[in-house]
């Protein structure tokens, strides 16, 4: 069977053409795979930028040209136009009557409260008239002679009060003000009298000249000196001792009369000033805490009221005084005299038991005989106080103290 089959084929040839083009396929293949690694290695290389530097190892050196100075003139910025205001539609009207819509006002602060008056074991608020002008009194706040009677010097006091403690100055004693004017003391106290009370009490002369031959022009009568002693009208002084014999009065009789004494003086007042349309006159000190307020006359005829800042120039305790015909031409007796008249000092003296000169001619603050009549009639110019507040504004004057007088 096998010579059969090679017989038929016959012999098997070598093929050399066909392992030859094998080789080469082989030899080109490698060479390709060598061209591509040797091509990717190389690419990579060249890949990255290469830096020439074109400037050489040293430069010479040379100064650098000053740039020129430009002046530059500014130019003002343009004002800004105003702008026109808006013009707002008028509110809208209903049947003739225009309607504005409700302004909402802010809530306003609270006040800080008042500190509490100082109380002692002792004291209570006021109940009555009285006790409120005693009490006012005591602080050198004068409701002007004291009668228990709730009229136009006791409102200013309350008022002087009221302003002095940071309150509404109505003049009235409302809660606020009941619950800080304090009485630490009673009301009222007694009075004996005295055999020289009665030993210094001496008529008054009718004229001028009666009066300038007296030795003293002292009080005329118990009554006067008691309502005196008592800053109180003598009507009350009356009241609250009723079934007195006054003109018969014997010395050890014991009265009733207010408790009032004003508070002494730590230092003198800084100024004092006075209020012409309201007749009354107040003094304060440097941090113008008031110090004493106390009603006052003026001066009847408006052009002898002066007005504006004043200086005190002469402070005189218990003065005597002198008569000008000049000051009084309604004076026929003063007018048939035809000269000055000096009158001997007391409290019935017409300048009282205080004078207090200021730097305009025959113009001062000073007392008078009547202290009930006070703020209530004028006088020829000067500003007259009830002697009890005229010596006591003597105890805050000092020369040079400045009076400013308010119309």
């Amino acid at each position: 069977m096998a010579v059969a089959s090679r017989k038929k084929f016959g012999p098997r040839r070598p093929q050399r053409g066909g392992d030859f083009f094998a080789v080469l396929l082989f030899l080109v293949l490698v060479a390709g795979l060598g061209w591509f690694w040797w091509h990717e290695k190389h690419s990579q290389k060249n890949s990255a930028p290469k830096i020439v530097s074109s400037v050489p190892a040293t430069l010479p050196l040379v100064k650098p040209t000053p740039a020129p100075t430009v002046h530059v003139q500014p130019t003002p910025s343009p004002k800004p136009k105003s702008l026109p205001k808006p013009v707002l539609p008028p509110p809208p009207k209903t049947n003739g009557i225009v309607v504005v819509p409700p302004v909402v006002e802010p809530p306003l602060p609270k006040p800080s409260p008042l500190p509490e008056p100082v109380r002692t074991e002792t004291s209570r608020p006021v109940r009555d008239t009285l006790e409120m002008q005693v009490a006012l009194a005591r602080l050198a706040i004068s409701p002007g002679a004291i009668d228990s009677a709730n009229g136009s010097q006791t409102h200013a006091a309350i008022a002087a009060f009221q302003r002095s403690q940071k309150l509404a100055a109505t003049g009235l004693l409302d809660t606020n003000t009941r619950v800080r004017l304090l009485l630490a003391a009673p009301v009222l106290t007694t009075y004996t009298v005295t055999t020289n009370d009665l030993a210094s009490l001496q008529p008054i002369g009718k004229t001028w000249l009666e009066k300038s031959h007296q030795s003293s022009l002292a009080y005329e009568t118990e009554l006067e000196l008691i309502g005196e002693v008592a800053h109180a009208n003598p009507l009350l002084i009356k009241k609250l001792n009723p079934g007195v014999d006054w003109a018969n009065l014997a010395a050890g009789t014991v009265l009733k009369i207010p408790d009032v004494n004003y508070p002494e003086p730590d230092d003198k007042a800084a100024f004092v000033v006075i209020h012409l349309a309201d007749r009354f006159l107040e003094a304060f000190d440097a941090q113008t805490n008031l110090l004493a307020h106390f009603p006052c006359s003026i001066a009847a005829k408006v052009e002898k009221r002066p007005v504006g800042e004043l200086h005190v120039i002469v402070a005189i305790p218990n003065p005597n005084y002198t008569v000008n015909p000049e000051l009084f031409p309604e004076s026929e007796e003063l007018q048939k005299i035809g000269h000055k008249v000096v009158l001997p000092p007391g409290p019935n003296d017409p300048v009282g038991v205080a004078w207090i000169g200021l730097n305009r001619p025959g113009y001062g603050m000073h007392g008078t005989p009547v202290p009930e009549l006070v703020g209530r009639t004028e006088s020829h110019g000067c500003f007259r106080l009830a002697n009890w507040d005229a010596a006591y504004l003597l105890k805050l004057a000092w020369v040079g103290m400045p009076v400013m007088v308010e119309p």
